[in-house]
């Protein structure tokens, strides 16, 4: 349980030395605006982010929203928008409780302040945006800066008019009193700004929601990404900027022993060839400059610590560890050598899962410039922009509040851009500095950079075991996860407990059915691939192993797929529920046309339960095509319905590319993928017809941009498995279907 935020509403009013971004009160009561934020900031203004753009209309630092004098609202986010959605719920609250016009709202991230803007889902000492919770940890916190910031302006009209402030009505920005008095909030910015925030503020109640829960609203930044003038790392251009291209080692763990970098040097536009700890940079006038160069420097490698094993090696120790008794016990219910004992029957299977790559659409990025004040500016799409703060500073010699953040929003991530070894930041301020700090620098990666340099989803094999006695009850269940952990050597190390990384066997470890007897465990493996949480992390594996296998026992006892998944759960559980609607809306006892087969999974992860019924179809050749999916979504109260339809079926595809095509494979330590001709994300003539049906419910928003993944995996295999007799337990699907 997340708890609340703050109890009270504090204005912020330290002072700090002037800067072209002022500290908030000052410089918004100027420009006849007003801010609202919760917490007392810190007073060094090197700490702030691009949070408002520069003069005297929207500069802040860092509260939770600013209105300019033309009444214009700027909401100030602490998570970061990499299409989530995040930006669009947030403004979505605050715009409720502030009866903002919806036309007037703009959002920009914020960073650099850990106390104001701490995640409290990871414990409020460090701002990160990762495991669904943006919603979750904003949901309390921005209306009541919304609610807050309508008071003040209230108590200003009041204050002007000498009326009442219960007279004053607020609709769309608009202030207006029964006399006839009107203005917008523009009007009043100034002076509400000297107005004292409230300590507690009255919230609206469900039934006077006009844009919360609003399935007509729409995106406040859609004109932007049609149009092509949203901005992101990739856009970002400064005056003199360099452009930088990294030669990263071939295998994982090699580290540069010489090179030779005469003939690049020699390329037109290549400025400088410099070593930085992550292997050679290449700097150029422009980006074909330095990728030229690139081509041209000559690498000799120290392969002595690297990772040089394959693929087929890997699988094979997977394999083996997962025949023995897991290193750590996750879950123990019941005996577990008593219920197979006495089971009628026991089934066995297991499960291979590859390493995945996030192949989001903008690659790595990012771009450093050092001031002559002294301070370090960076522009780049940050999960964890305080962690990158901090390590920028220590690559420079200063200390954090002298780095400034511009937080950018970012064509994709799906976990890859929330590392704390700073990645491409760390790179772009190493790079910078070995040449002089004497112009900008952007570190761009190439698609290719971004596959074999990068991290993926860990490699994991399942080994289960279910017993079933007479009636077909299952009585006892095993399951042995092997694979790396991802929380280990990072700041997340405390949650690894007892030998377990709590996202291995997520999904798993709390499986839902009521099974007396159940182990899960985990074996742990090293290597030398570099991992990191991919899009619904440990859910990712669990939920598919999980979730094919009960179809499996389900077979074996004679019972129907959905009805024996009931018979294992609370008939009004939340996955009970979502299951019966599925099945509903899908028609799931009515038979299909010819050549068409259906399967189902549900799971639950980030605090959300999804149910997924697929339909595949199949020409009699042994392909198949996934023709339909229908999903049940319980994500608690859905802020922005459309958004949440948005990412279910965003998931949807997301998986099925997973489970369809993708894989990333090693030869000797190599990576041997490179780009999308032979890593196969989801194309859009293989993305089926999606139905989804949001639960309506009156509790806390849950997590949304993950959960719509794991079930995808297993629905369409038990649908394959209807279709053409053959289980599949190892992916990508092609392994078993082209068998």
């Amino acid at each position: 349980m997340i708890p609340k935020l703050m109890q009270s509403l504090v204005l912020p009013v330290a002072k700090t030395q002037a800067s072209r971004r002022q500290f908030m009160l000052g410089a918004l009561a100027a420009g006849g605006g007003v801010a609202v934020g919760y917490h007392i900031l810190a007073s060094s203004p090197a700490a702030a982010s691009d949070s408002a753009a520069d003069g005297n209309k929207a500069a802040a630092f860092t509260p939770y929203l600013a209105i300019d004098s033309d009444g214009k609202v700027m909401v100030l986010s602490s998570q970061f928008e990499m299409g989530q959605g995040s930006y669009n719920g947030i403004a979505t609250l605050v715009a409720e409780e502030l009866d903002a016009d919806w036309s007037s709202i703009d959002v920009r991230g914020v960073a650099g302040n850990v106390k104001a803007y701490g995640n409290v889902a990871f414990g409020g000492t460090i701002q990160g945006t990762g495991g669904s919770t943006s919603m979750v940890t904003s949901w309390e916190r921005y209306r009541k800066a919304g609610a807050a910031a309508r008071a003040m302006l209230v108590a200003a009209a009041a204050s002007e008019w000498g009326v009442q402030p219960a007279e004053i009505i607020v609709e769309n920005g608009v202030l207006t009193h029964p006399s006839g008095k009107t203005g917008g909030f523009g009007v009043f910015a100034a002076k509400a700004a000297a107005m004292p925030v409230p300590t507690d503020v009255k919230l609206k109640q469900p039934g006077d929601w006009k844009l919360i829960g609003n399935a007509k609203l729409k995106r406040f930044d859609s004109a932007r990404k049609t149009n092509g003038t949203e901005h992101y790392t990739i856009d970002v251009k400064l005056p003199g900027m360099l452009t930088a291209v990294m030669i990263h080692p071939p295998m994982f763990g090699a580290k540069v022993k010489s090179f030779d970098a005469a003939a690049a040097r020699s390329v037109k536009g290549v400025v400088d060839v410099v070593e930085t700890p992550r292997g050679i940079a290449v700097v150029g006038e422009h980006m074909w400059a330095a990728i030229k160069g690139r081509e041209a420097v000559k690498v000799v490698w120290d392969e002595t610590a690297a990772e040089k094993r394959s693929t087929s090696e890997l699988m094979s120790m997977y394999k083996d560890l997962a025949a023995k008794a897991p290193a750590a016990i996750a879950r123990k219910d019941g005996n577990i050598d008593a219920g197979f004992a006495a089971a009628a029957k026991v089934i066995e299977a297991s499960f291979e899962f590859p390493y995945l790559a996030h192949s989001a659409m903008e690659p790595l990025n990012a771009v450093a410039r050092k001031n002559d004040d002294g301070t370090l500016e960076i522009w780049g799409g940050h999960q964890f922009p305080d962690v990158y703060q901090m390590l920028a500073s220590q690559i420079v010699g200063t200390t954090p509040d002298k780095v400034r953040l511009h937080v950018m929003k970012t064509g994709g991530s799906f976990g890859r851009r929330a590392v704390f070894d700073g990645d491409v930041v760390v790179e772009a301020v190493h790079i910078a500095k070995a040449i002089g700090f004497r112009a900008p620098v952007k570190v761009q990666w190439t698609r290719e950079d971004d596959m074999r340099a990068g991290r993926y989803r860990p490699s994991y094999v399942h080994k289960l075991k279910a017993g079933i006695d007479g009636d077909g009850k299952l009585v006892a269940w095993s399951d042995h996860v092997v694979g790396q952990s991802i929380m280990s050597k990072t700041a997340f190390e405390g949650m690894v407990q007892n030998g377990v990384d709590p996202t291995s066997v997520e999904g798993a470890s709390n499986l839902p059915y009521a099974i007396p007897n159940q182990t899960v465990g985990l074996t742990t493996t090293e290597v030398g691939v570099p991992v990191l949480w991919w899009r619904s992390v440990g859910s990712t594996h669990t939920a598919f192993a999980a979730e094919a296998f009960i179809d499996e026992v389900a077979e074996a006892a004679g019972r129907d797929p959905i009805e024996y998944r009931l018979s294992m759960l609370e008939p009004q559980s939340r996955h009970a529920v979502v299951l019966k609607i599925a099945a509903e809306k899908a028609e799931w006892t009515k038979p299909l046309p010819k050549n068409r087969f259906r399967g189902v999974a549900v799971a639950e992860s980030f605090g959300s339960v999804v149910a997924q019924i697929a339909e595949v179809s199949t020409d009699g050749s042994g392909s198949i095509k996934v023709e339909r999916v229908i999903a049940a979504v319980d994500c608690g109260l859905a802020v922005n319905p459309d958004q949440v339809r948005a990412q279910v079926e965003g998931g949807i595809g997301f998986g099925l590319g997973a489970i369809l095509g993708e894989e990333i494979t090693l030869t000797a330590g190599k990576v041997d993928q490179g780009n999308f001709d032979v890593y196969s994300p989801l194309r859009i003539d293989a993305m089926p017809v999606v139905e989804v049906h949001i639960l309506a419910s009156t509790n806390p928003p849950s997590g949304i941009g993950e959960p719509g993944v794991p079930p995808i995996g297993p629905a369409v295999a038990n649908a394959v498995y209807k279709a053409l007799g053959k289980r599949i337990r190892v992916m990508p699907f092609t392994k078993t279907l082209n068998a």
